[in-house]
């Protein structure tokens, strides 16, 4: 059956105020929390960019709910201590949590200072990385000198079960490649005949058994303008192609681009609809797909009101459906 997560949008909210959101996201009949790791939001009208890893040692002790996170060891990260991160809320919080591992952004990564690679040497390094960080959980003392260098470390503290290694894919050439050495596949909401080239080609590249996490970006309101409003002012940033997305550095080159955004335009890119069945039809689809952790991220600020109308009528409606394909 599939889970249901509420996503923790640490560009748009203070950390404070996300941990009463996932409390209430798991009194609301929630099964999970994902959360974003930015170091800068997507737009200044966002505004906020909390530590995710802080953030995750409250938050996992404040609700019981398995946690994920998804970050990009390589450059702002290095991977010995994400993997030192990672087994430490393994082991507080045991087969609680799971990691989702991608190439990154350059307006989080970049802040550091070295040159920003391009995506073939971003993969070539997040792959090092993954194996460095399976190294350690395994209790290895790790040497490796490539696109990053470790000397000598060795995890003491680590979890008894290591987390998942989730791959992170927007496009199939790169879903299709994380299939051969990620526990599973973590994507977004695309309209769904592009979805389902992305969950091909996962499943080509080694992924046929593996689980599939997806995030979708939605917008409820209590009406279809309100919905509308809403996505455009928080999300207009956050809807290019993956070259905009992955080479900008600050919110302020995101702002300008989305001067050119209409309101009309959220509509291929944000699931916007105040109608609860209507969301419902949407998840089904994605349910037909095969993703069995859906995670659900309401791209404006009227969180409150999403927690409960989804806890009441569309999560109570979805939770024991299987897939019709």
């Amino acid at each position: 059956m599939v889970q249901f997560s509420y996503h923790a949008s640490h560009e748009q909210f203070p950390p404070s105020l996300l941990l009463t959101y996932a409390q209430q996201a798991e009194q609301a009949g929630f099964q999970a929390i994902t959360c974003s790791d930015h170091f800068h939001p997507w737009s200044e009208r966002q505004g906020e960019s909390g530590f995710a890893w802080s953030w995750l040692g409250a938050a996992m002790q404040a609700a019981s709910l398995p946690f994920g996170v998804v970050c990009a060891p390589g450059q702002r990260y290095h991977p010995a201590i994400i993997a030192q991160a990672a087994a430490t809320l393994g082991e507080m919080f045991p087969d609680r949590f799971w990691v989702a591992l991608g190439s990154g952004q350059a307006m989080n990564e970049a802040i550091t200072g070295p040159t920003w690679p391009i995506k073939a040497q971003r993969n070539a390094r997040l792959k090092e990385c993954v194996d460095i960080m399976r190294a350690l959980w395994a209790g290895e003392t790790v040497t490796h000198h490539g696109l990053v260098c470790v000397e000598e470390a060795k995890l003491y503290t680590r979890a008894a079960h290591p987390p998942q290694i989730m791959g992170a894919a927007i496009t199939p050439k790169t879903a299709e490649w994380v299939g051969g050495w990620a526990d599973g596949l973590i994507t977004i909401s695309h309209p769904h005949d592009k979805l389902r080239q992305v969950v091909e080609a996962f499943r080509r590249g080694g992924g046929e058994d593996k689980p599939m996490y997806l995030k979708v970006q939605l917008s409820y309101a209590e009406d279809d303008e309100t919905a509308l409003t809403g996505a455009y002012d928080q999300w207009r940033t956050n809807i290019f192609d993956s070259p905009v997305q992955t080479d900008f550095r600050h919110p302020q080159q995101f702002d300008a681009a989305a001067s050119f955004v209409k309101p009309e335009d959220m509509y291929d890119h944000v699931r916007i609809a105040a109608d609860p069945q209507q969301h419902i039809d949407w998840l089904q689809k994605d349910i037909d797909l095969g993703f069995e952790t859906i995670s659900l991220h309401n791209v404006n600020r009227g969180q409150q009101r999403f927690i409960d109308v989804f806890g009441e009528q569309i999560l109570p409606a979805l939770q024991s459906v299987r897939p019709r394909e």
